[in-house]
């Protein structure tokens, strides 16, 4: 049946929803980020859900958000870097580092850093990306070694006014 030229209400009010997740994901500048941001935490540059005392309509949104197939078909071109957060956007291989390195992200200084910033740094070997609260046992050292494999061939987009 087809009411007000929608074939499937449900189908148009999942779809409008997917796109306040996209506009989380885009405007985190905006008046409406803000006003969330006041209502519900943000860890990690993302919105928590807001439990039983939030609203029904930010519990739909944050719940298809966190859906696996929101985070399976969206995907993040990282340009500069500069909007992309280092830890906890998915930008490189599928999962965010907070979650593939989690031992690192607790150890690391640079909690909300865009991968710009890490990059200026340096996420070499000896780079000024890589600081700690404590001192690094063997098997955090391996960890590293292996994020700054994953580093190794990353080439941010620079334009020309930015030399």
């Amino acid at each position: 049946m087809t009411v007000l030229g929608v074939r499937s209400i449900r189908e148009f009010n999942i779809a409008l929803l997917r796109k306040w997740c996209w506009r989380m994901l885009e405007e985190k500048e905006s008046l409406w980020f803000r006003v969330l941001s006041a209502c519900y935490r943000v860890d990690g540059g993302r919105l928590l859900g807001g439990g039983r005392g939030s609203s029904l309509w930010w519990r739909d949104v944050h719940d298809l958000c966190s859906h696996e197939w929101f985070s399976d078909h969206v995907s993040r071109l990282v340009g500069k870097g500069n909007h992309t957060l280092f830890w906890t956007n998915v930008w490189l291989g599928g999962v965010s580092f907070r979650v593939r390195f989690n031992r690192l992200y607790d150890l690391t200084v640079f909690k909300e850093e865009s991968v710009f910033d890490m990059s200026q740094l340096g996420w070499g070997e000896e780079g000024g990306a890589w600081r700690w609260r404590q001192m690094l046992l063997a098997w955090e050292d391996e960890l590293v070694g292996e994020l700054i494999l994953l580093l190794h061939n990353v080439t941010l987009q620079v334009n020309k006014d930015d030399r």
